[in-house]
């Protein structure tokens, strides 16, 4: 069963996941320190899954997923939190945290090359699940055997 929603094609959403993809992976080059592979494939872990809001200039409204695994965030939470072993709140709250992080990130480098300029709502969290969630476009970011998620969907109201 494939969640994206249509054959890739070159959309205003691709190309805003292009530029979160990139902020994604400055953050594990700059962050976790740790060298990291992109690829398409979705696993079945468990996952810590937040989405941030975005709207563009043309009132287009984007949802962005921010998702990892638990080993994934307890590599953020050491990294600012210096905890060996964080509990579920603390993974959602680090959760939260890098989708802020990112896509604000993202924002900045887009503001930079004068292309999709928006606005950013404030992060909420979904669940704790499989990514199982219909999304136009999405990537994970692989570092070592943990694993980040980024996917995009447009919102039509």
């Amino acid at each position: 069963m494939s969640i994206i929603k249509d054959n890739y094609r070159i959309t205003e959403g691709n190309h805003m996941l292009s530029t979160i993809q990139k902020a994604a992976e400055n953050f594990c080059i700059h962050q976790i320190r740790v060298g990291h592979k992109v690829h398409g494939d979705i696993s079945k872990k468990r996952t810590f899954i937040a989405y941030i809001d975005i709207t563009t200039i043309d009132d287009k409204i984007f949802r962005v997923y921010i998702a990892s695994d638990e080993a994934f965030m307890q590599r953020v939470s050491y990294l600012f939190l210096e905890e060996d072993k964080s509990d579920e709140e603390t993974l959602i709250d680090m959760t939260l945290e890098t989708a802020n992080l990112i896509i604000g990130s993202a924002k900045v480098l887009s503001e930079a090359d004068h292309k999709n300029s928006y606005t950013i709502a404030t992060p909420h969290f979904e669940k704790i699940g499989e990514f199982d969630l219909v999304v136009d476009d999405i990537k994970t970011i692989a570092v070592e055997d943990d694993e980040l998620i980024i996917a995009i969907k447009e919102l039509h109201e």
